[in-house]
């Protein structure tokens, strides 16, 4: 009666879309286009549920999910963290290739690299394939769409569409939410609990590294060559950097009173001058691009004539690389602050991060991608 059932959805949907006069968005109480005659068909045969997504939506979904895709910038992320993957029936262009700078990407390759394409991905805008995706016809979509886009794809395919979109910045509450949800989604919720309960704890295990150290004796820190919408150079920076925020560090970007990812005069960074600078080795071409038409400039920096120059691998990788993020600020810890991080080896640390949170532990294989945590030099 399943098969039954989504049927009758699917040429509801065809026809909505022909006809072209069909809803663009679906009710508050659910994401599936309404049939006359489904609703008595599913409850004499066919158990659902209703769950409320990051949205506040009401999605309705069968009992159990057989089937899964995902859409939109980090949603495939979290079905890999949950241990879904095996539900996964279809993926987007954007996670064809295998990239090691997307740890759950790299992990689990292997297995979508196959699969169909659902959608060209790349962001939080609409850019699913909606007749490949009603094709195969799986039991729910996974989002990170914003609302106007999955309430269109909603319209569109007749499929339940939960939103899980969750905020890039390292420990902000909805990546707890979104874990939770999807482990509700997919009947992982013993996994997802055991990562929520595991950030939890990390969380208090840097913040309490850090805590009795008097704010004027912190060493100020600037976190450069970030990648956001794709690579930058030097003056690429982040307020309200997480791994920073973590550990309780003085950021000198957070002065700029300006959230996320932006690009900073480089005399400005000048005039910070900050004791500690860490890159996104990523970017470092970009960097040397810079050097080479100004040494001069770099040279003055205090943190470069003394050698205290990082690396810090980038965790934005289309949405959060959460494992990533909470290695990056074990490792700024360890640079800032190295005598309450004395007992943190970054080798060990970043494979029990990737254990956890993937089950793989690739760390030298990040290595040897130039993906490191190390002192890392600007120029010759």
């Amino acid at each position: 009666m399943k098969k039954f059932s989504r049927t009758i959805s699917l040429i509801a949907a065809v026809v909505l879309t022909l006809s072209g006069c069909g809803q663009t968005s679906v009710p508050a109480t659910s994401s599936a286009v309404s049939v006359p005659g489904e609703e008595i068909a599913s409850a004499g045969q066919q158990a659902t549920r209703t769950v409320t997504d990051l949205m506040g939506r009401q999605v309705e979904l069968p009992q159990e999910i057989d089937s899964v895709i995902c859409t939109g910038s980090g949603a495939l992320r979290l079905v890999c963290y949950a241990q879904g993957a095996d539900l996964v029936t279809g993926v987007e262009d954007t996670d064809k290739k295998r990239q090691i700078a997307r740890p759950y990407n790299y992990v689990y390759s292997p297995q979508f690299q196959d699969l169909p394409s659902i959608g060209k991905g790349g962001g939080r805008g609409y850019t699913a394939y909606e007749e490949e995706i009603i094709s195969l016809q799986p039991d729910v979509i996974l989002t990170a769409y914003t609302s106007d886009a999955l309430e269109e794809l909603a319209a569109k395919t007749g499929i339940p569409v939960v939103s899980i979109g969750y905020q890039s910045n390292l420990f902000d509450p909805s990546v707890s939410q979104a874990l939770t949800l999807v482990g509700q989604v997919l009947g992982r919720e013993e996994r997802c609990a055991q990562l929520v309960e595991a950030m939890e704890e990390i969380k208090q295990d840097l913040a309490e590294r850090t805590k009795d150290i008097p704010q004027e004796e912190k060493p100020s820190a600037y976190a450069g060559a970030v990648t956001y919408s794709g690579g930058h150079g030097f003056g690429g920076t982040y307020s309200n950097f997480g791994p920073f925020t973590a550990i309780g560090a003085v950021n000198v970007a957070d002065g700029i009173r300006q959230e996320g990812g932006f690009e900073v005069d480089l005399e400005q960074i000048l005039a910070w001058d900050p004791d500690v600078i860490f890159l996104d080795p990523a970017n470092m071409s970009l960097v040397q691009d810079e050097y080479a038409k100004n040494p001069a400039y770099f040279q003055s920096l205090r943190a470069v004539q003394e050698g205290k120059v990082y690396a810090l691998p980038c965790f934005n990788q289309y949405a959060t690389n959460i494992e990533i993020a909470i290695a990056d600020a074990y490792y700024a810890g360890k640079v800032l602050f190295p005598e309450q991080f004395a007992d943190v080896d970054m080798d060990q640390k970043a494979d029990e991060l990737l254990e956890l949170f993937l089950g793989a532990a690739f760390y030298s294989e990040m290595k040897e991608a130039g993906l490191s945590f190390e002192p890392i030099t600007i120029g010759p």
